[in-house]
């Protein structure tokens, strides 16, 4: 885990605090929080080579009671990705240290885990590593790159998977785009970047970005009140 290093821009709007030393290395995570008291929290996976989350998304979770916390992880490497291989002993670490932080120090009592792209590996594998425990209330996992790692693994908590490319089914008969097996409680939300929208390479239009949210509000609101939604919406 490392530390954003933006000034006078984005992350100025973000809150840092520093976690305790690992290893000899300093690390931190970034929080920009509800204005809700709130017990509740977003632990977002950040690459160092992307963008801070998007404003629009921190909000969405601020408005609904969730402190939103940034951390910079270093995704599994390329040897990870192999079937039996072992992950990026770094990435675990910096998930272990910053959950338990929020727990610990910050009062959170439930945690969603929030990764994109390749940092979705680490944060698959690092639920599927925890032998029968529940370190996250929940997953969400946005476009993420498995690469040609063929696994079955065995999350024990919700999982929604945000596809901006094309359908994803976890089925026996049909698999598309991974060869990985999430867990018994996985929801596949699939979203159409259409082509010619107005923002910014990467984003989505405005009735996809909408879509999203609302879709997304569902299944959080299912999985807070206990009702698993299994399903490709």
């Amino acid at each position: 885990m490392g530390v954003i290093t933006d000034h006078d821009g984005p992350a100025d709007e973000y809150e840092a605090i520093a976690l305790p030393a690992q290893d000899n290395l300093s690390s931190a995570v970034f929080v920009r929080r509800s204005a809700r008291p709130s017990r509740r929290a977003v632990l977002h996976l950040h690459e160092l080579a992307d963008s801070l989350a998007p404003a629009d998304l921190v909000r969405w979770y601020n408005e609904r009671g969730f402190h939103f916390y940034l951390a910079d992880v270093e995704y599994a490497d390329a040897p990870a990705r192999r079937r039996g291989a072992r992950p990026h002993k770094a990435a675990f670490a910096a998930l272990d240290a910053a959950c338990a932080y929020l727990r610990e120090a910050e009062g959170i009592d439930a945690i969603i885990l929030s990764a994109q792209g390749q940092s979705a590996l680490s944060a698959a594998l690092w639920c599927d590593a925890q032998l029968g425990l529940r370190p996250a209330e929940a997953l969400i996992l946005s476009s993420p790159d498995f690469g040609s790692l063929r696994a079955r693994l065995d999350i024990t908590c919700p999982v929604l998977v945000i596809s901006t490319a094309r359908p994803w089914r976890d089925t026996r008969r049909e698999r598309r785009g991974t060869g990985v097996r999430l867990g018994q409680h996985v929801t596949w939300l699939h979203i159409d970047a259409a082509a010619g929208q107005d923002g910014p390479p990467g984003t989505l239009p405005a009735p996809s970005r909408r879509r999203l949210f609302d879709e997304m509000g569902r299944w959080l609101g299912a999985y807070m009140y206990g009702q698993v939604r299994d399903q490709l919406l």
